[in-house]
């Protein structure tokens, strides 16, 4: 009996360009979003664009996202994770007292002025309060309750006015994001190097609101 050649075992499928696996394509599609928000603005995305840019089918782009709306919840989430750290790590860094509250507040403009797709989604009123999952809502709290002990730690040391801390945060939170929202907005323009000037007097200024009187 003649001896068979065994068949040829199937050469393995070659990936398509830009194809990604399970385990990173979430990943892929929240930083596209980020990439479009930066350059065309939150109103320009949309899911359909975000996975043409990344040559994924439909299928796949669903099975991670239901619509526009999941996908911004995403960003946001990613945004105030990274902020909530960033806001903690430079008030442990700095030593925490004054110098960790001053250093807070640099990092929070930093934040915004580096990440301006993130903190427009953030805070820009695109994700709607009952769609935002519980996740999203857990880090947006958490990133305000770093504010709020530094606040309550400080109080407890004598270095800060004895306000209700809750209030207090809501002014410091709302004078920094302001200086904020104009540095990504493009209406204050300063020459290069002087944005982390412009973000130390900030958090001075804010700081010498918020400290103790003089006895």
């Amino acid at each position: 009996m003649a001896a068979t050649t065994p068949a040829a075992a199937p050469a393995p499928e070659r990936k398509r360009r830009n194809a990604y696996h399970h385990g990173n394509l979430r990943q892929a599609l929240v930083d596209q979003a980020v990439r479009t928000i930066r350059a065309d603005g939150v109103e320009a995305l949309t899911l359909r664009d975000v996975g043409a840019h990344l040559r994924v089918s439909r299928t796949a782009l669903y099975r991670h996202f239901a619509d526009k709306q999941a996908l911004l919840v995403a960003v946001a989430t990613e945004g105030f994770r990274t902020f909530r750290k960033e806001l903690a790590d430079a008030w442990d860094g700095a030593g925490r007292g004054r110098e960790g509250f001053l250093a807070q507040g640099r990092a929070y403009i930093r934040f915004a002025t580096e990440n301006p797709s993130h903190y427009r989604v953030m805070f820009g009123g695109y994700v709607a309060k009952g769609d935002c999952g519980a996740e999203l809502a857990a880090e947006s709290e958490a990133g305000f309750r770093v504010l709020v002990d530094a606040l309550v730690e400080l109080q407890h040391a004598g270095l800060v006015r004895r306000d209700p801390p809750l209030e207090l945060a809501v002014f410091v939170w709302g004078a920094v994001h302001g200086a904020a929202m104009l540095a990504i907005g493009g209406q204050v323009v300063r020459p290069d190097g002087a944005s982390a000037a412009a973000a130390a007097y900030t958090a001075e200024r804010v700081w010498d609101a918020v400290k103790a009187p003089a006895r």
